[in-house]
């Protein structure tokens, strides 16, 4: 995959106007231009978001033109996601910049349809994924899955999407994502792509800008704790509670304040929770630092010639 740099690109404001996006608003627009595009043989890369853009999300759109002939990124702050007393009031809507930032890589298409648009009155339907839902995020946020499968598939369906590019930041949504493709035998792909992170190792996340500059520095020990989980694995530590005291004791040590919601050490495809490290591992975590509640995670293999 490119770089980053490779979007960091100088525009004057008439060239950047010229090569936004363009700005769909209604499904069923969406849906006529994709029909259109799929009858002249166009092979579709579809980039599901919240918007709030950041380089994280420019590197799957990166990748979707890399691969496809037609970009779409969907920016759409989905409530069904949210349960009550979390942040989707406070999410930061900002569309004139995101357009602006996906100018410099010529996206084809932003598609920010209004919730009222993708669930009119009467809306009344729901995809559940069982299994890999129902641990980590899913035991700390209910209904969120239902919310993420439900819009997914909508979007998959409005956009006809051959692919579709998803963060490793969030692994165990694209664990769900790709059981439902799977399941639903959907024929879109879907694809991971690695984390992209700030030069001092935070993940890139639209919560991000939530920290305060306190918080922020904090919130480095995410990062740092699981390159440790990693560094001991492929120094021969296999107990996965040995390492989770570990992580938990640089956290705290960090942060005493932060409040952990899970270091969880699972299967790379089921996420089945591992007593042993042993194969390839994928360590993830959840902590809140301030009001901030943030995700990162690790995939760790075997150490070349160990």
């Amino acid at each position: 995959m490119p770089g980053t740099g490779a979007v960091i690109m100088a525009y004057n404001m008439d060239e950047a106007e010229e090569l936004k996006p363009y700005l769909v608003e209604a499904p069923a627009e969406m849906s006529r231009r994709i029909d259109a595009l799929k009858q002249q043989g166009k092979k579709i890369g579809l980039v599901p978001t919240m918007g709030a853009l950041h380089l994280g999300h420019m590197s799957l759109a990166i990748a979707a033109k890399n691969e496809c002939d037609v970009v779409v990124v969907s920016d759409f702050v989905n409530p069904t996601q949210f349960a009550p007393g979390e942040d989707y009031d406070k999410y930061p809507r900002m569309i004139d910049a995101d357009l602006t930032l996906l100018s410099q890589i010529k996206t084809d298409y932003l598609f920010a349809p209004s919730p009222q648009a993708m669930y009119p009155n009467g809306f009344d339907a729901k995809v559940h994924v069982g299994g890999v839902t129902e641990i980590l995020e899913g035991a700390f946020r209910p209904t969120h899955f239902d919310g993420v499968t439900t819009v997914v598939l909508k979007l998959f369906m409005l956009t006809r999407a051959d692919v579709a590019y998803f963060g490793q930041k969030d692994y165990q949504q694209f664990c769900v994502i790709k059981k439902m493709v799977e399941d639903l035998n959907l024929p879109t792909m879907v694809e991971m792509c690695p984390i992209i992170r700030e030069a001092d190792g935070l993940a890139m996340s639209s919560r991000n800008r939530y920290l305060s500059d306190e918080e922020r520095e904090r919130a480095l020990v995410l990062n740092r704790s699981l390159e440790e989980a990693e560094r001991m694995i492929h120094s021969g530590e296999r107990d996965v509670e040995t390492i989770r005291k570990r992580m938990r004791a640089m956290i705290l040590e960090a942060d005493p304040n932060a409040q952990i919601d899970y270091i969880h050490f699972g299967n790379t495809q089921t996420l089945q929770e591992m007593e042993r490290a042993v194969g390839n591992v994928v360590a993830l975590l959840a902590v809140r630092i301030g009001s901030t509640r943030l995700i990162d995670n690790r995939i760790i293999r075997p150490k070349a010639n160990a």
